[in-house]
């Protein structure tokens, strides 16, 4: 009998004598599938390796903790439904735990909340720590979740995350602390993450907290803050990363981005210094009534690399500026090339150093009325490459 402590949920525990045929069949990896929740009822903190099932349709009625030394596999095709209006919400992984959330493009895997009327923010996300290097020091403790996170392991691997969608995250505790869609805080590339889509957030899609890990294949769509976030010294890749926000999506903070990098708001020249990397990016806003103000803001030091990049606005839809580098807290080091910008998308304003020029295109972005997304062969990202995840654009004005 497995002891999943302290869990308070209700939890069949399936014995050899009791699965079916279908359970004996299921495609699991040895060794990390431990124990199927067969109950549906998601809380507390998981101390040893169990599974969720595709066949369960489960809760996540509180905060569902995977402590260290322990892997929760998740099953492709499996949905969570997170209880709506609370701040408690959420999936955390801790600093030496694992998570193997392996979907399909034709089975992923969805965290979505129970509300009949869903909305941003109804719940908080997925978080996840690390042992990887971040400029904020080792053993810090998470914005949110309360792990702690950071190490002198850039190799460190918190399992994997693959066809995994998160939507109608972002629950806000307060004015400093704000849940993600997912957070990686110290995370390091020995993870694996790719097709990954994060939708109707409240606060950030994706942010990285220090570490290194990489990202391939990231869909940010209707997020209310920064599409793609960075910052404690992370030093991954991101590659083929789409953010869009659809006309009638006006949840917004103050400054909504595309992208925001930094490196340390407290020290802009603490060691790591952030340095990622993003290849074939598309920055899309389709909003009339709430524009993004910036495409890429990069500031408090960091420094980064961005390789074919479309900035673009359908219609009256418009950024503020598509590039900023200028920070009262510490200025940010660009090095851009393959830069495209189409549409009301402002300019770039050059407080550090950018290198490299965005060329003004009229070919790149339409939206026509069957609600797809025209691009320009090899500009940006592939779209494509999201068509698993059956969103739409979205434009009325």
């Amino acid at each position: 009998m497995k002891n999943l402590k302290n869990l308070l949920l209700v939890v069949t525990i399936v014995s050899i004598f009791s699965c079916s045929s279908d359970d004996d069949n299921r495609s699991i990896d040895p060794g990390q599938g431990g124990t199927p929740i067969t109950g549906s009822e998601l809380k507390g903190e998981l101390t040893e390796d169990a599974t969720l099932l595709a066949s369960v349709a489960y809760n996540l009625t509180g905060s569902l903790t995977v402590k260290t030394g322990t892997t929760l596999t998740i099953e492709a095709g499996t949905i969570i439904k997170a209880k709506s209006g609370r701040t408690d919400i959420f999936l955390a992984v801790e600093r030496g735990a694992k998570l193997i959330a392996k979907g399909t493009a034709a089975n992923p895997i969805k965290f979505t909340s129970d509300a009949s009327s869903p909305k941003a923010g109804d719940w908080g996300g997925i978080v996840i720590a690390g042992k990887a290097i971040s400029n904020k020091g080792t053993d810090v403790q998470s914005e949110v979740a309360g792990l702690l996170y950071g190490g002198n392991d850039n190799s460190d691997n918190s399992g994997e995350l693959s066809y995994v969608i998160a939507e109608y995250t972002g629950a806000k505790i307060n004015g400093e602390q704000e849940f993600n869609g997912i957070s990686f805080f110290g995370v390091g590339n020995g993870t694996v993450v790719n097709n990954i889509v994060v939708s109707d957030g409240k606060d950030d899609g994706i942010e990285f907290f220090g570490g290194s890990v990489n990202v391939t294949n990231v869909y940010c769509a209707n997020i209310g803050d920064d599409m793609f976030d960075w910052t404690g010294g992370y030093t991954g890749t991101i590659t083929n990363a789409f953010g869009v926000r659809n006309d009638g999506f006006d949840e917004a903070s103050e400054d909504p981005r595309g992208i925001e990098g930094d490196s340390n708001g407290s020290d802009a020249t603490a060691t790591p210094i952030s340095r990622p990397t993003l290849r074939n990016v598309t920055i899309l806003n389709l909003n009339p009534d709430v524009a993004l103000k910036a495409g890429a803001e990069i500031r408090r030091g960091t420094e980064a690399t961005i390789d074919n990049v479309l900035f673009a606005a359908y219609g009256s839809a418009s950024f503020g500026n598509r590039i900023d580098t200028n920070d009262d807290k510490g200025n940010g080091i660009l090095t851009i090339s393959n830069a495209f910008a189409q549409g009301n998308v402002g300019d770039d304003k050059e407080g550090g150093d950018i290198t490299g020029t965005v060329s003004v295109i009229t070919d790149g972005i339409s939206v026509p009325s069957n609600n797809t997304v025209a691009t320009k062969a090899g500009v940006g990202a592939d779209l494509s490459a999201f068509a698993w995840a059956n969103q739409e654009f979205v434009v009325t004005k």
